[in-house]
């Protein structure tokens, strides 16, 4: 079983089936990966470049918008991420991302 899981081929993010290594390259297809950190099970990995205040789309549905250019290989979670549906925090002092001090 392959260790990404692409819920629609216009997404720019794949699900981690299992935990991923960094370093470790996976394939969708004809399309290649190399995670550039730990990828926690269920967790999103860029599967090519998306620009800071893009969508990003899963499953043809929009998550969020990206705080920051994501390469592919990176993950995808509350540090590049905003959701647009309910505040992200980050994980110091409750503050939201974006927000100045």
């Amino acid at each position: 079983m392959t260790p990404l899981l692409r819920l629609a081929d216009s997404d720019p993010v794949g699900i981690a089936t299992r935990d991923i290594l960094a370093g470790e390259q996976m394939w969708l297809g004809p399309l290649s990966v190399i995670a550039a950190a730990d990828v926690p099970l269920g967790h999103k990995i860029a599967l090519r470049r998306i620009a800071a205040g893009e969508k990003v789309e899963k499953y043809r549905v929009p998550i969020g918008t990206a705080t920051v250019d994501i390469f592919p290989g990176e993950t995808v979670h509350t540090h590049n991420l905003r959701s647009n549906y309910i505040p992200t925090y980050t994980l110091e002092a409750g503050h939201r991302f974006g927000e100045e001090q």
